[in-house]
């Protein structure tokens, strides 16, 4: 049972190693954005599931996820092979975690909240928020997070919406596309 527990979470932790962290670009270790928004700030509240997957060179790794959010707070809980491994609370201040003691060092709380807030917050909430050398720019149901005028993130939605249907992330930067399929929580 316990090699069974073992593999599983070695399979998540791929999908720490393919979405989250600090990453080599040419040579260097390079940074997170580290955008941290108020909940607030989203506009609205929000509580919705979804089913994550990440590919990065070849490999695809899978992780579903519970996501709430209002005025006060974003909480978020992730499952991986039915079993919870990471939950999120976030106040606009302080981010608190509880994660399953297998679960590897390198999936990050903080990469994650940043995925999630670039990918369903306001650009206007986004762009008061980035450091000097940032921008975003929307077209349509595209979204393009640059830096220093050269494009490190693409989002593309299936509708208007964007916490309902289908986002596509691709990440230039680190060299992963985060699938994101979002339905309303239901009751």
């Amino acid at each position: 049972m316990y090699s069974r527990m073992m593999r599983r979470f070695a399979l998540l932790g791929l999908f720490a190693l393919q979405a989250g962290g600090c990453a080599t670009v040419d040579g260097q270790v390079q940074a997170r954005l580290g955008l941290t928004l108020a909940p607030d700030t989203l506009g609205e509240s929000i509580s919705v599931q979804q089913s994550l997957r990440v590919e990065r060179n070849g490999r695809i790794d899978h992780l579903d996820v519970a996501l709430e959010v209002d005025p006060q707070r974003l909480q978020m809980v992730g499952l991986a092979f039915g079993q919870r491994v990471l939950r999120l609370d976030y106040d606009g201040r302080t981010l608190h975690t509880w994660r399953h003691i297998l679960l590897p060092s390198q999936v990050r709380a903080e990469d994650i909240l940043e995925d999630v807030q670039l990918t369903l917050w306001p650009a206007e909430a986004i762009r008061k928020a980035l450091p000097d050398g940032w921008s975003i720019e929307e077209s349509g149901l595209r979204r393009t997070l640059l830096l220093d005028g050269k494009a490190v993130m693409l989002i593309d939605y299936s509708n208007q919406s964007r916490w309902s249907g289908k986002v596509e992330l691709l990440n230039l930067r680190y060299h992963y596309r985060l699938i994101i399929l979002s339905a309303p929580a239901t009751p």
